[in-house]
């Protein structure tokens, strides 16, 4: 350990993407891991970590076409960044660097869950070993915040290192890192084998081929992250119609819809911190009136990490069922490491559930709120329709690309499922509130993403 300064190991085997489930009793979606290669310096700490990977299509889900995607997730200090082609970017789109500053926790947990940064670690951190049958057991605080907790067995290899960090919706998460069958690589003892779970989940299964010792690595910062500040949250709001405002200004979209007498919201994305933001722009341009309900489409994280902002005010969370009994179970899990306000509140969630189709109605507007049946994407899974302002609300399954983008050469399931779903349901369509991607479409954008050139009849 004393004289390993900093590592390179390099592997393939399966990656799993956090907080994606497509149901909430489901393990997170898997991907086939060609290349993982991670480079990292502990005096720092930093870290660079390559990876090349493609969704697995799990049996019975109709997926996308996978594509091979390249990422570099790097990290060092308190600043964390990634490298790669952004989500549905059209083809020929060179890669992108976006500051991630919400990762930093879990990268850097990484970075001491290795056996050599972990032991490096607890020297640092003043660590307490604990004896017992079968091996000793360290633990220790990084930053007085985070604990690690590390187990030695009979062999005198570190097996096994537990820690962990803050997450919108499931608090607290455990992130478990196992190590097995060590070996000589190169005179480096190491593991060839690595597993890491995320909120009981796996997200890494990495069979080791390759170790050496104090890599020249380039870790860093691009002049460009240097130069950013962590972005101000913001949002931005577009009149579709009158009392129906369409909140941008980041990745992820809402919807406010004024009824006589109180707010309807449809989405609550990402963070606390864009609830508090969308809270403050709602007041601003519908002044006097509670946001009484908060409509979510899916229990995917992006879309379910602001929900708890809206409980600590009092408003009643519209979902699934299925949805429901999930939020109900990990809302219980402690937010010690990052107390958000309904942590400090305690309030009591307040849901109205349902399954299949829920009206939300004050006797002049009607909001109706549909599964998207049949949707591989997720199984509980919702759109949100105003039939007077023919206004369709939708995350995820249909996200329009930039305009002059040419169409996929294979059309998304997801989007020919929603289109069938709209169909079906007998839906007049003339706007679509796409919750990603450049703006508010029409019927005939999606219809052309999709292949079909001329207007149903």
């Amino acid at each position: 350990m004393a004289g390993v300064k900093g590592l390179e190991f390099s592997g393939n085997g399966q990656w799993y993407q956090f907080g994606q489930a497509p149901n909430p009793t489901l393990p997170w979606p898997p991907y086939q891991l060609s290349q993982y290669l991670a480079d990292i310096d502990y005096a720092t700490p930093a870290a660079r970590v390559q990876i090349t990977r493609k969704q697995i299509i799990e049996p019975g889900r109709s997926r996308p076409t996978p594509v091979e995607q390249k990422v570099q997730q790097s990290i060092n200090g308190s600043t964390a960044w990634n490298v790669a082609v952004p989500n549905n970017s059209a083809p020929g789109t060179p890669p992108a660097t976006t500051l991630q500053a919400a990762a930093v926790e879990e990268r850097t947990a990484e970075i001491w869950s290795t056996p050599q940064g972990f032991l490096k670690a607890a020297v640092a951190n003043n660590a307490t070993a604990t004896t017992g049958d079968q091996g000793i057991e360290l633990s220790f605080a990084v930053g007085g915040k985070y604990k690690y907790v590390g187990h030695i067995n009979g062999q005198n290899q570190l097996d096994s290192v537990k820690t962990w960090i803050d997450n919108p919706v499931l608090g607290d998460t455990l992130v478990e890192t196992k190590f097995s069958e060590y070996k000589d690589f190169g005179g480096i003892h190491f593991p060839a084998h690595i597993t890491r779970s995320q909120g009981g989940h796996p997200v890494l299964d990495l069979n080791v081929t390759e170790v050496k010792a104090n890599p020249q690595a380039d870790y860093s910062v691009p002049l460009e992250i240097a130069a950013a500040s962590t972005p101000t949250v913001a949002v931005k709001s577009e009149k579709l119609a009158d009392g129906v405002f369409y909140l941008t200004g980041g990745t992820h979209h809402s919807v406010a819809i004024e009824q006589r007498d109180h707010i309807v919201l449809v989405e609550a994305p990402l963070n606390e911190e864009r609830s508090q933001a969308l809270i403050a722009k709602i007041k601003e341009i519908i002044p006097g009136k509670p946001i009484k309900y908060v409509v979510n489409t899916h229990a995917h994280f992006d879309h379910s990490g602001g929900l708890r902002s809206f409980v600590d005010t009092g408003a009643t969370i519209v979902t699934e069922d299925a949805n429901k009994d999930y939020y109900q179970h990990v809302w219980k899990n402690p937010h010690s490491l990052k107390p958000d306000r309904l942590e400090q509140s305690k309030a009591t969630p307040v849901f109205s559930s349902y399954t299949g189709s829920h009206v939300l109605s004050d006797g002049k507007r009607t909001i109706e709120i549909h599964s998207i049946a049949g949707n591989s994407h997720n199984d509980a899974f919702d759109l949100i329709y105003l039939p007077k302002e023919k206004i369709l609300i939708e995350a995820d399954a249909y996200t329009p690309l930039p305009a002059n983008a040419p169409p996929p050469e294979t059309p998304n399931p997801y989007t020919v499922n929603l289109y069938e779903n709209i169909g079906k349901l007998k839906l007049k369509v003339d706007k679509i509130a796409a919750l990603h991607g450049p703006g508010v479409v029409s019927l005939a954008d999606l219809r052309k993403a999709i292949g079909i050139t001329t207007a149903a009849k």
